[in-house]
């Protein structure tokens, strides 16, 4: 008996139960609504524990095909759950992949809701999981050893990619709104990101059951304790695909990576990076949006262009389907501004229509401590309302207070501006004092002074010689943005940003200047007209 709109159902109602922060013993209620083995289970999923790597069980399900035929084998897909995700979050995908021709085995990781074991944040445990979860389902389901995926959404991604540097059985991955790289996703610029590391925090509390070696770790990184900031920078990297992509290129797996520009919590920078130094066969997807919700309307079952795009890669590279997917450009982006998607054959020719250098010119002097009303936004809202409504974070430009804000401005464009992939910022920085952070944000400013934010970075030192120069180059969060004829774009720069932890001592000042040997400039890569 098939069953779609009950596994949509329950898969809304756990993914709105998640949200809702439901602590785990709360779970048992919302599974209820969920389909179990049993009559009026769909014929071709079961539910079952599943045993991990060191002796715990983890709570997964099974989709086969359909009138799977006896003795006859099928390419395996394994998908990790998200951070604080219950195992029903992929029932509707994972139905999809079934229906196409795959054994599906989705499990929930462990330390979440009524898995077994700690949180480990994608440590050596959680990876050990996967092969786990691999060997269980080649010796209880029609499996096929010699075609295994992995997939999922951004947990289940970042475990996914260091999966592939461990299980060389791995031959395919769709890694969705992931992490390649964890200290330049929530650590970007030595800048705590306080609201992303809050949210997770919060989550893993809610929902399941944090470990002690990740308990230490936010506290010292939300307590901004720098005496431990070496041994937070090395639980990082163990963390990190980036750090292991000798071992995932050596084992060759086809990796597609999708995220959203706007993403709060992994930046897109990150994955880009990251992209560019896998040497196997690889795709590169960037849309409008926050965390996740690209590929959200998919996890109910609804058409979503990400989900697609990963059922083709898997049909391609599990399956052998020449579908086209490696014939395509493999980085495929889609603009904040517009429909459409545009194809690049690699991340760099993105701006392959060259860079405007913006320069920085005079001394600008800030005083610390103020937020001048230029800020990033909120973290997933801000992003959301851009993906849907086209309404980034605004600031009215003109109004900003001089003494907590610099601004440079370009002169008004007589044609369209189409900035594409990683803007810069190179400027010299006096501090009064020895420690500091300070925001940088792009904007696309209208005639009547409103600026809509394009991009933005946060910066941090500390150690420095008060009253001594020292020159920065900061990347800015990569995007897509079109910026429409008779706008100009400006630079901004202030000291306090809700999205981050800031470390400007009481009364700091900081001082941007642009020496004649050494000149401050802002370089936006631009498409080819």
């Amino acid at each position: 008996m098939r069953a779609r709109p009950h596994t949509a159902a329950a898969a809304a109602a756990l993914i709105a139960a998640t949200a809702l922060g439901l602590a785990p013993h709360q779970a048992r209620a919302a599974t209820a609504a969920a389909p179990q083995t049993s009559s009026q289970a769909p014929s071709d999923v079961r539910f079952f524990d599943i045993p991990g790597s060191g002796g715990i069980t983890l709570k997964g399900n099974v989709f086969t095909p359909a009138g799977a035929e006896p003795g006859r084998k099928y390419p395996l897909i394994v998908l990790p759950t998200s951070w604080g995700m219950p195992q029903v979050e992929y029932l509707a995908q994972a139905r999809q992949l079934a229906d196409s021709g795959y054994t599906v085995v989705g499990y929930t990781s462990r330390g979440f809701w009524l898995s077994g074991g700690q949180i480990e944040t994608a440590g050596p445990a959680d990876i050990a999981d996967v092969s786990a979860v691999i060997d269980w389902a080649l010796a209880t389901t029609p499996a096929d050893p010699d075609h295994v995926g992995l997939g999922g959404v951004s947990y289940g991604a970042g475990i996914s990619l260091l999966a592939s540097a461990h299980d060389p059985r791995v031959k395919a991955v769709v890694a969705l709104s992931g992490w390649a790289d964890l200290i330049d996703s929530i650590y970007s610029g030595r800048t705590q990101h306080l609201q992303a590391a809050g949210v997770l925090g919060a989550a893993g509390y809610l929902t399941g059951r944090p470990g002690p070696e990740l308990q230490q770790i936010l506290g010292d990184f939300l307590g901004s304790k720098l005496e431990n900031e070496p041994a937070m920078i090395e639980w990082g990297r163990k963390r990190s695909a980036a750090e292991q992509i000798d071992r995932i290129n050596a084992n060759g797996a086809a990796i597609m990576l999708g995220n959203a520009w706007g993403d709060t919590v992994f930046p897109p920078n990150q994955y880009a990076g990251f992209f560019e130094k896998l040497t196997g066969p690889k795709r590169l997807e960037f849309r409008p949006g926050d965390h996740a919700t690209a590929e959200a309307t998919g996890l109910l079952g609804l058409p979503n262009d990400t989900w697609t795009d990963a059922h083709r890669w898997f049909d391609r590279y599990l399956k052998g389907e020449r579908n086209g997917v490696d014939t395509e450009a493999p980085v495929r982006i889609k603009s904040r501004s517009t429909g459409g998607y545009e194809g690049y054959a690699d991340w760099k020719s993105v701006g392959s229509g060259g860079e405007e250098r913006l320069p920085l010119t005079g001394t600008e002097h800030l005083w610390a401590n103020v937020d001048s009303g230029a800020d990033g936004g909120v973290v997933f809202l801000s992003s959301v309302l851009d993906q849907f409504a086209k309404a980034p974070p605004v600031a009215s430009v003109p109004l900003l207070p001089r003494a907590f804000a610099a601004v440079w401005q370009s002169p008004r464009y007589e044609r369209e501006r189409r900035v594409r992939g990683t803007v810069r910022l190179h400027t010299t920085v006096t501090p009064t004092k020895g420690d500091g952070t300070f925001v940088a944000y792009l904007y696309d400013v209208g005639p009547l002074g409103l600026g809509k934010l394009v991009s933005n970075a946060p910066y941090t030192f500390h150690d420095k010689a008060p009253g001594q120069s020292f020159g920065v180059d900061l990347d800015l969060f990569s995007t897509a943005y079109d910026v429409p004829a008779g706008h100009r774009l400006a630079l901004v720069i202030d000291t306090v940003d809700p999205l981050y932890i800031e470390h400007n001592p009481t009364g700091a000042q900081l001082t941007f200047s642009s020496p004649r040997t050494d000149p401050s400039y802002v370089s936006v890569p631009l498409r080819e007209q």
